[in-house]
């Protein structure tokens, strides 16, 4: 590491401690030339997930579309902020845990969708509804039977 006061490379690491709830590790280094001191931050670099939308075009994974789409979902129904966060984190670890570089919006929703269906059934009706996009009421009572037939 170069020292940013007189540029050597000649430095060493005198303190290191996790920075940014373990999500870092801030080290305090020394320059062996000047003497002085400076603080560097370490953090893992992660590759950017894509997501294959359905019309092919690729898109950064967005964490905040999940929330907002389970948020609109369960609207008015009894499921704490807490519970939406705490599903949140877990499709977003079930999508990671994939190891994919680029992943299919379609495997996304289903991964949502089992989810909700966990959670709440209304809250999973109103999400199908827009995922799957439902053109009629057959469509819509075809999956309402399938919900009642598991329950």
């Amino acid at each position: 590491m170069k020292c940013p006061y007189c540029g050597d490379d000649n430095t060493r690491v005198i303190d290191s401690r996790p920075a940014d709830d373990n999500l870092a590790i801030r080290r305090r280094r020394q320059c062996d030339v000047c003497g002085k001191r400076f603080t560097t931050y370490e953090k893992v670099e992660a590759v950017p997930l894509m997501v294959i939308k359905k019309d092919k075009t690729r898109e950064v994974y967005d964490r905040e579309k999940i929330e907002q789409g389970l948020i609109r979902s369960f609207h008015k129904r009894p499921v704490s902020m807490e519970d939406i966060i705490k599903a949140v984190d877990e499709i977003e670890a079930e999508i990671y845990n994939k190891g994919l570089r680029e992943i299919d919006s379609n495997i996304i929703g289903e991964i949502v969708m089992n989810k909700i269906k966990n959670i709440d059934e209304v809250a999973y009706v109103r999400f199908a509804s827009v995922y799957r996009e439902f053109k009629d009421a057959d469509t819509f009572m075809d999956e309402l039977k399938k919900i009642i037939s598991q329950s």
